[in-house]
C-alpha cells in the first residue's frame, strides 16, 4: 500500500490531460473515498461513558475469544431486529463464548441505530483492547459483551450518573413531579414484552417548565426484573440529581433521564413550536380565507371517515390478539406431542376452586417461587396441595410445561407426585399430593422445632432424598438433574419420610449424557455448583453439590449461608471445612441431636465435604454417594477444599440467603471517577455507592 500525503492527492487531479477521462474520474472516486475515510475515521465519537472489566480475564491477540468476539461484532447490525433496537446473541464454545447484548434508545430510527452500533463496536474494542468484558454508553445505543451469561439477567452496575447544573425553580414542587413522573413511567416500561420496554411521558412542572422523562429496560427482562432495576435507579435520583433541572441514571440492564426540554423524539409529544410572527396591520386577503376554509373542510372530511376506520381496525385486531392468546395459553400444553399422554391428568378449574374454596386464605399453606400453594380435598375426599402460578412469578409457562411433563413419568416413594394439571385462560394450577409436615426448612431451620428431629430422622431424611437423586438419574426411565435442590424443596410426609418437589428448573437429558449448557442460569445461591454459578454447565454433579450442602444444613440445623458457632462466623462450607481440617467436626453437628453414633455423623460430614468439592471430576455420583452412606466397608477418599471456602479464587463472594430466582450473577463494582464534561446541559459526574 501506497501512503499519500493530502498535497500528493491534490495534485493527482492535474495529471497530464493525456490520461483518459474514465480514468480520471475513476482517481478522483478514489480519492473521494480515501478522504471520507480519512474524516470518519478523525471524527470517531467518544463515549458517555465505558467500563473495561478485568475481573473476567483477558484474552490475547488472535485467539480463538478475539475471534469469535470480532465475528459477533462484525454481524452486530445485520442481526439486530433493528425495528426494535435491540439484540442480543452468543457466539463460541466454553470459556471462548462470548455474549453480546445491543441496545438503542427506543426512539431512535433504524439508521441511526446502525451507525450507533458501528461507532460502539470500534470504539470498545479500541478502548479494551483485550478485555473479554467491557460496557460502552452513547446517547442513543449501549453495547456489552462478556465471557459469562449476561442475558435474561437484572445487572445494576457498573454505573454512571449526569446531571444538569442548574437548579430547578419551586424544587419541591419539581420534584413532586418528578417523582409521580418516573413512577409511571417505571409501570408503563416494565409492562413491555419481549421486544420493546421503553417509555416516554412529559409533565407540566413549576414556573410554566415541563420535565421530560424517559425509561428503558433491555427487553430481555422479565416484568419483575425491569421494575426492580427502574426502581432501583429512580431511588438514586436524590444521591445524584436532587433539584437539579435534568439527570440521568445509567445502568446495564435500565436507564433513566429526564430534563426540561425535549430530548427524545416521539410522534406523542408536543415539542413546542417557534413563536408566531407577529400580526399584519392588514387584513387577510380574500384568496387567504378560502384556502384556510378549504384546508379546514378538507382536514374535517379526513378525519371523519379515517378514524372511525382506524377504531374498527384496532377493535378487530384486539379481539384476534386476545383470542389467539386464549388459544395459544390453552394449546401451551395440547401442541406438544408428549403431553398427550398426559391428558388424563387435566382438571377441570371449577374442580380445583371447589377444592381448596376458591383460593381461601385459610387453606393457604405457603408461598415459593412458583406462586402460592393451597391446602385442598376433592370430591372423592383425597387431600392436595395446589400451586397457582402468580402473576409476579419469575416461573412462567416453561416452567409450568417442564414440571407436568416430568413429574408425570416419575413414580418414587421419595419424590412428590403429581396428581393434575389445570390450565384455564391465565390460571395454571399444579395438583400434587399433600404432605402434610411441609418442608424440610420449615423444621430444620428453627430453633425449636429442630429438637424433633433427632439422629434417626435425620439419618433417614438423608438416606430418602439420596435414594430420590438417585432415581432421577440413573433409576428412572428418564435421566432428570432437578437443578433447585433445597431444603425449601423438600418436603416431609407425616413419617418425616422426604418428597422431593418442585421440577420447573429441571433439565431432561440423554442417558448418557453427562453435561448440559444453558444461557439461563437458575437455582438458589448457596446450592448452586460453582460451574453452573459462573458458567451456566449443569450436570448430574450439580446436584451432588447441592445434596453436599443439604447434608451439612441437616447435620448442623444452620443455613448454608452462615454459621454461628461461639465466636465462629461464615458460611456454612467454610465452617465444616475448617473444622475438619482441625479436627473438631463434631462441632458441626446440631447441640440439640444428643443420640446417634458420633462416628456415623463423622462419616455422614465427610461424604458431604466429598460432595462439595470445587472440581466436579472430584465429586461422587449419587451411586457412590448412596453406596457411602449404606455401607461401611467402603474407604472415603480424603475432600479437598469447597467451591465457597473463603479462601477460593472462583466464588468466594456468592453468598447469599436462600431467594429463588433466575440466579444472575452479579456483583457491585466500584464506580470509577470521571471527569465532569459539558454535554448538552448535562454534566457528567460519578457517585460512588
Amino acid at each position: 500500500m501506497v501512503c499519500i500525503n493530502p498535497p500528493s492527492i491534490f495534485s493527482l487531479l492535474s495529471l497530464t490531460p493525456t490520461m483518459p477521462m474514465v480514468s480520471r474520474m475513476s482517481l478522483s472516486l478514489c480519492i473521494l473515498i480515501i478522504l471520507i475515510s480519512i474524516s470518519q475515521s478523525n471524527a470517531q465519537p467518544s463515549f458517555l461513558y465505558h467500563f473495561c472489566m478485568n475481573d473476567n480475564g483477558n484474552y490475547t491477540a488472535n485467539s480463538t475469544y478475539q475471534n469469535n468476539l470480532n465475528t459477533i461484532l462484525s454481524n452486530l447490525s445485520s442481526n439486530t431486529n433493528i425495528g426494535y433496537g435491540f439484540y442480543n446473541f452468543s457466539y463460541g464454545q466454553d470459556s471462548d463464548r462470548v455474549n453480546a447484548i445491543g441496545l438503542c434508545r427506543g426512539d431512535v430510527k433504524a439508521d441511526a441505530c446502525r451507525s450507533c452500533f458501528n461507532d460502539s463496536k470500534v470504539l470498545l474494542t479500541q478502548l479494551c483492547p483485550n478485555q473479554k468484558e467491557a460496557i460502552g454508553w452513547y446517547d442513543n445505543c449501549m453495547l456489552r459483551y462478556s465471557n459469562r451469561s449476561i442475558f435474561n439477567t437484572l445487572e445494576i452496575s457498573p454505573s454512571f450518573y449526569k446531571w444538569n447544573n442548574e437548579e430547578a425553580t419551586d424544587v419541591d414542587k419539581f420534584n413532586e413531579k418528578l417523582s409521580n413522573m418516573l413512577e409511571s413511567l417505571a409501570n408503563k416500561a416494565s409492562l413491555g414484552d419481549s421486544r420493546y420496554k421503553f417509555a416516554t411521558e412529559n409533565v407540566s412542572g413549576p414556573a410554566f417548565q415541563t420535565i421530560w422523562g424517559l425509561m428503558q429496560c433491555t427487553p430481555d427482562l422479565s416484568e419483575l426484573q425491569c421494575s426492580k432495576c427502574l426502581v432501583g435507579a429512580r431511588a438514586e435520583i436524590p444521591q445524584c440529581c436532587d433539584g437539579k433541572k435534568g439527570g440521568r441514571v445509567v445502568r446495564p440492564s435500565c436507564n433513566l433521564r429526564y430534563e426540561i426540554y425535549p430530548f427524545y423524539a416521539s410522534t406523542n409529544i408536543a415539542i413546542p413550536s417557534p413563536p408566531p410572527p407577529k400580526a399584519s396591520a392588514l387584513p387577510p386577503s380574500s384568496t387567504d380565507v378560502l384556502t384556510t376554509e378549504g384546508k379546514s373542510n378538507t382536514s374535517r372530511t379526513v378525519i371523519a371517515v379515517v378514524v372511525p376506520i382506524i377504531a374498527i381496525v384496532t377493535l378487530v385486531i384486539l379481539i384476534c390478539i386476545c383470542l389467539r392468546m386464549r388459544r395459544s395459553r390453552k394449546q401451551i400444553l395440547e401442541n406438544d406431542d408428549e403431553i398427550i399422554t398426559e391428558n388424563t391428568l387435566q382438571l377441570d378449574f371449577a374442580t380445583v376452586v371447589a377444592a381448596t374454596n376458591n383460593f381461601s386464605y385459610a387453606n393457604k399453606l405457603g408461598e415459593g417461587g412458583f406462586g402460592p400453594v393451597y391446602k385442598g380435598r376433592l370430591s372423592n375426599g383425597q387431600e392436595v396441595a395446589v400451586k397457582r402460578l402468580s402473576r409476579n412469578s419469575l416461573q412462567g409457562d416453561k416452567e409450568f410445561k417442564n414440571e407436568v411433563l416430568l413429574v408425570a413419568k416419575l413414580q418414587h416413594r421419595n419424590l412428590v407426585m403429581l396428581l393434575g394439571f389445570c390450565l384455564e385462560r391465565r390460571e395454571r394450577l399444579l395438583v400434587y399430593e399433600f404432605v402434610p409436615n411441609k418442608s424440610l426448612d420449615f423444621f430444620i431451620f428453627d430453633q425449636t422445632r429442630r429438637a424433633q428431629l433427632n439422629w434417626e430422622k435425620r439419618y433417614k431424611i438423608i438416606g430418602g432424598i439420596a435414594r430420590g437423586i438417585l432415581y432421577l438419574h440413573e433409576d428412572s426411565r428418564l435421566r432428570i438433574i432437578h437443578r433447585d435442590l433445597k431444603a425449601s424443596n423438600i418436603l416431609l410426609d407425616e413419617d418425616m419420610h422426604p418428597k422431593i418437589s418442585d421440577f420447573g428448573m429441571a433439565r431432561l437429558v440423554e442417558v448418557d449424557q453427562t453435561q448440559g449448557n444453558t444461557n439461563r442460569i437458575v437455582g438458589t445461591y448457596g446450592y448452586m455448583a460453582p460451574e453452573c454459578a459462573l458458567h451456566g454447565q449443569f450436570s448430574v454433579k450439580s446436584d451432588v453439590f447441592s445434596f453436599g450442602v443439604l447434608v451439612l444444613e441437616i447435620l448442623s440445623g444452620q443455613r448454608n449461608s452462615w454459621a454461628r458457632r461461639g465466636e465462629n462466623v461464615g458460611d456454612l462450607l467454610t465452617y465444616a471445612w475448617q473444622n475438619w481440617r482441625e479436627g473438631t467436626a463434631s462441632n458441626i453437628v446440631d447441640p440439640t441431636v444428643t443420640d446417634g453414633s458420633r462416628n456415623e455423623m463423622m462419616r455422614y460430614i465427610h461424604i458431604a465435604l466429598l460432595c462439595v468439592q470445587e472440581n466436579v471430576d472430584d465429586r461422587p455420583t449419587m451411586a457412590s454417594v448412596a453406596l457411602m452412606l449404606n455401607s461401611y466397608s467402603v474407604s472415603l477418599p480424603l475432600p479437598s477444599q469447597p467451591a465457597f471456602f473463603t479462601d477460593s479464587r472462583s466464588l468466594s463472594t456468592i453468598q447469599s440467603e436462600d431467594h429463588d430466582s433466575e440466579a444472575g450473577i452479579s456483583e457491585e463494582s466500584n464506580i470509577q471517577s470521571v471527569q465532569a464534561s459539558v454535554n448538552e446541559s448535562s454534566i457528567t459526574e460519578t457517585f460512588p455507592r
